[in-house]
């Protein structure tokens, strides 16, 4: 009897050595514990800006974007070209600068195909002077500057016939251009300069019609400098820009996320205080 025992055990541990694990439990020769997987690989996004807001927004969402894996990379640029150019060349992923009626325009004059990603905040356009406090002061001959690029000229221009200070043809909207006046009962004289270049016309203008972008650059606060602005019913929504190789990347999306979460909302209304308002 005692041998039929210890044989019948000697039988259960040789089996029990030999049992291979359950599927998906530990091997005999690995720990007990799993160790964690390791970690997937940081994506790096490289997005063109405009200083203020659309650096200041991107920034403010790097370390959102760090917990993801996506290391976002801002390269700031003062000018409303470069920033296509380079996505277009794959020099950076996206930008984000720019309204969809600019973009529009850009890609027919340049055969390109930026194409939005998402929508973020809208910049409400504004005028500005150093020599008037109020426009019912603008004197006969003075010399108004805006934007020499099409789609915020025509912005411009819609904005100052809005106030009363020309007429444009019917029908053309924002998309009119100085040949498209058809009253000026003050005679103004309508500079026509690049958009960045206007907040330093300012000592030599009597008014200037600028982006908010750069008249926050220059320390202008449209709801207190501007002598009129835009209304929030504005249609140029701020869009990040990509392109269709891309856009619909994780990391592209995870930033598109991103620039319409809570957070960035609420970042966007206490930092600017109604000069830059969400879109979403």
């Amino acid at each position: 009897m005692k041998k039929l025992i210890l044989a019948a055990t000697l039988m259960l541990a040789l089996t029990a050595c030999g049992q291979k694990p359950a599927a998906g439990g530990p091997s005999a020769s690995a720990p007990a514990t799993p160790s964690a997987p390791a970690a997937g690989k940081e994506v790096t996004l490289k997005v063109g800006a405009s200083p203020a807001p659309h650096a200041e927004i991107l920034n403010f969402v790097k370390p959102m974007l760090k917990e993801q894996g996506v290391n976002l990379e801002v390269k700031e640029f003062t000018d409303y070209v470069q920033p296509n150019v380079q996505v277009n060349e794959k020099q950076l992923d996206a930008n984000f600068f720019q309204h969809t009626p600019y973009l529009d325009d850009f890609n027919k004059k340049n055969n390109m195909n930026l194409v939005k990603v998402v929508g973020v905040h809208i910049e409400p356009f504004g005028a500005y002077s150093k020599k008037i406090k109020n426009v019912s002061e603008l004197k006969d001959g003075a010399t108004v500057a805006i934007p020499n690029d099409a789609t915020n000229g025509g912005r411009a221009l819609a904005l100052l016939a809005k106030n009363g200070l020309i007429k444009l043809k019917d029908g053309v909207g924002v998309s009119g251009t100085v040949k498209d006046i058809v009253e000026n009962k003050k005679n103004l004289k309508i500079k026509e300069l690049e958009a960045a270049m206007l907040p330093r016309t300012l000592d030599d203008v009597d008014l200037a019609l600028i982006n908010t972008n750069y008249a926050l650059q220059a320390n202008l606060v449209p709801t207190k400098d501007a002598l009129f602005i835009e209304d929030s019913n504005s249609p140029y929504v701020n869009i990040l820009v990509a392109r269709p190789d891309n856009k619909d990347s994780e990391a592209m999306q995870k930033l598109a996320k991103a620039l319409n979460s809570p957070e960035v909302k609420k970042f966007i209304e206490d930092k600017y205080k109604g000069a830059v308002v969400p879109a979403f």
